[in-house]
């Protein structure tokens, strides 16, 4: 049975939830040319954080037995808007004039993440194999990522093939925590961690974990390597 958190675990989650938010509103900002679908894209972020907060408050991701599963309803609509986003010639435009670095300093936010899984770990919220006490290496991207910023802003020679490289490493290590999450989430897709298995993603606030922090980093991933084949 999972045990009673500390107050200061959902705050730091929290706090990283809407800090990563205020990041989106500093790329609006920065966004003269299309200020109109640029506050479009953060209402559709903050409309998105309220709507998965009142469905994890109701209790409707704690329901596990229905298939398809419910928890398609914190993740689906992610992965359409970043296809859209790469899909229509003005979203392209705009992602190609975020500067690089920031979208490298983004990952920092996966240290507090990472922090806070282990966290839920320790009270039993969260298998510990989602931690980086277990197969969860994201954190290394966090740590690494102002090293990586480091190499764009001042571009030394091989910088660009360096981070690519980081970009795919950090794109593999998201993918890895997706499927040990989805894996260890009660539901038809269980396959590990029986004994203490993912139930903090069902809840509120953890429910943006899925639903907001992991499209964000997976974002800042794609158009990071977009860009390197893109533009060169």
């Amino acid at each position: 049975m999972s045990a009673h958190l500390p107050p200061l675990v959902p705050i730091v989650f929290g706090s990283t939830v809407f800090a990563i938010l205020g990041y989106f509103f500093t790329l609006v900002l920065g966004s003269r040319k299309n200020w109109i679908g640029s506050s479009l894209i953060l209402l559709a972020l903050a409309a998105w954080l309220v709507l998965q907060g009142v469905l994890s408050g109701t209790g409707f991701y704690l329901v596990t037995d229905p298939f398809p599963p419910r928890f398609l309803c914190m993740v689906l609509p992610p992965i359409l808007f970043l296809i859209l986003l790469f899909v229509f010639p003005s979203s392209r435009t705009w992602m190609d004039q975020i500067p690089g670095e920031n979208l490298t300093y983004l990952h920092l936010a996966r240290i507090p993440v990472e922090l806070v899984l282990y966290w839920l770990a320790m009270y039993g919220w969260v298998p510990i194999s989602m931690t980086f006490a277990g197969w969860n290496f994201d954190i290394l991207i966090g740590l690494t990522a102002p090293i990586a910023a480091y190499f764009i802003v001042n571009k030394p020679i091989p910088s660009k093939n360096w981070i690519l490289f980081w970009n795919i490493v950090g794109l593999l290590f998201l993918l890895n925590i997706v499927i040990l999450g989805i894996l260890s989430a009660p539901g038809p897709f269980q396959k590990l961690s029986f004994e203490r298995p993912n139930t903090a993603v069902l809840q509120f606030p953890y429910v943006w974990l899925p639903s907001f922090i992991v499209p964000s980093v997976l974002f800042a991933h794609l158009v990071s390597i977009r860009r390197r084949f893109v533009t060169g």
